[in-house]
């Protein structure tokens, strides 16, 4: 199939945007099929309200709890409240300890 360059209308702020026949032949390879909605700049201020600073789910930072390694005794921060009688580990101790799947 041969692509061509298309002209879109964003759905958020109404700019004019190039669907590149570039873009259209990676769409068609992963298996899509609706054109984009949004202009780059919409979709990348999208996906930043909607994964925040770190990447993850959720807007902001994940908040952070002080915590001792289990293992070694270092002081670690880990994104739970470590709970009595449960051990914690630093990331280098978890990846030790971490079950396989």
């Amino acid at each position: 199939m041969t692509y061509q360059d298309k002209s879109i209308q964003c759905a958020d702020c109404g700019a004019s945007f190039q669907f590149t026949a570039g873009e259209q032949e990676f769409f068609a390879s992963k298996g899509y099929t609706n054109e984009p909605k949004r202009c780059p700049s919409c979709r990348q201020s999208r996906r930043s309200n909607r994964y925040g600073e770190t990447g993850g789910a959720g807007a902001g930072p994940r908040q952070m709890f002080p915590a001792v390694c289990g293992e070694c005794g270092k002081e670690t921060q880990v994104p739970f409240e470590p709970r009595q009688g449960k051990p914690v580990y630093c990331s280098e101790c978890y990846s030790k300890v971490k079950p396989r799947r």
